[in-house]
């Protein structure tokens, strides 16, 4: 079956002269039929949890451009959602949790699986929509990053609320790290068994920790959720992408042991082909920006990083999310380039 769908067999260590191609946030702001779906829903989590609605945002940029994979539309704190956390998405201020963990611990909450149950309706429903060629890939936050948002009860700049409790509290911080990733087992795992193809482990805020925090909350969690989702479901590939992970990246790929790696855009596509192990496939990493400022310095730098990652597994990708003000005319070169190399 992979053979058929490009970017599957590239994940399962197939080197391709064509890279496949999706991005990151494809699914989003800077689609206008998605603003209008989103507006007719009236908000971020009503459209998540509406399976009708979250998978025909899932296939919309398949529809528009046909990317080689489509990535479920949901959000990383659906898990700390389901774990008894309120969730609110407020206008111009980001996704809201509470009560914050900083002050309780996680077994005054009180969990709500149920409240996952939507997202497995629509990754059947977009199973049953994607074209045969496109790979269908799930998602969850990793551990550290949701856990920052949990205790915290927000984003933060620095994370410094979560870091200051794993550094005080370490046993009841690694409480909430293990519960966050045992239900990412479940989670994704369902997500599996739905129709997903391929996984993908966000950690955004990676990039804040040391090197003894980032061995402590960043491998070893990611590395017990890969080591379950294999045993459960051998052969569906498994992306780590630890955002800002710098030359941490070496240890990742190690420590964690996943089937690919995601590369931002601050990583040198040439240093990571010569670091990393021989044959793993990688991702990324054109910056978000370059793709919002288009022009011939996007084509420069598609094609850099195409000649960085020539002969290895390469799945091509941005570095973090698409901007929700990016042209759709610079996708579209994007696109132009890739598929004329």
């Amino acid at each position: 079956m992979s053979g058929s769908k490009p970017l599957l067999a590239v994940l399962k260590g197939e080197a391709r002269s064509r890279p496949p191609v999706w991005l990151m946030r494809q699914a989003g702001r800077y689609l206008p039929e998605y603003r209008a779906l989103r507006a007719e829903k009236g908000g971020f989590l009503a459209l998540a949890t509406d399976p009708v609605a979250a998978a025909e945002v899932t296939v919309q940029p398949i529809r528009r451009f046909e990317f080689d994979g489509a990535i479920l539309f949901s959000d990383i704190l659906m898990v700390p959602w389901a774990l008894g956390q309120d969730l609110t998405f407020g206008a111009g201020e980001g996704p809201r949790l509470a009560p914050a963990l900083v002050d309780i611990v996680p077994d005054a909450l009180t969990p709500d699986l149920t409240r996952l149950d939507p997202v497995y309706a629509t990754v059947e429903r977009v199973a049953a929509m994607l074209p045969a060629e496109t790979t269908f890939l799930g998602f969850a936050g990793s551990p550290w990053t949701v856990a920052t948002y949990m205790v915290a009860g927000a984003g933060s700049k620095d994370q410094g609320a979560t870091r200051l409790l794993a550094y005080r509290d370490p046993a009841r911080f690694g409480a909430i790290i293990d519960r966050v990733a045992a239900l990412t087992v479940e989670y994704l795992s369902r997500q599996i068994a739905a129709g997903v193809e391929a996984v993908q482990l966000f950690d955004s805020w990676a990039g804040s920790l040391s090197p003894v925090q980032f061995d402590a909350w960043v491998i070893r969690p990611n590395r017990a959720i890969v080591d379950a989702l294999r045993a459960r479901h051998p052969g569906t590939p498994i992306i780590g992408f630890p955002k800002g992970a710098g030359a941490k990246l070496v240890d990742y790929a190690a420590g964690v042991a996943p089937d690919a790696i995601g590369l931002d855009e601050t990583v040198d596509p040439t240093w990571a082909n010569r670091v990393l192990p021989a044959g793993m496939p990688v991702q990324g990493n054109l910056d978000p920006l370059l793709l919002e400022a288009g022009g011939p310095a996007l084509d420069d730098g598609v094609r850099a990083i195409l000649a960085a990652l020539e002969g290895r597994p390469h799945v091509f990708n941005l570095g973090h999310g698409i901007g929700q003000h990016t042209p759709i005319a610079n996708v579209e070169r994007l696109l132009a380039v890739l598929r004329s190399a």
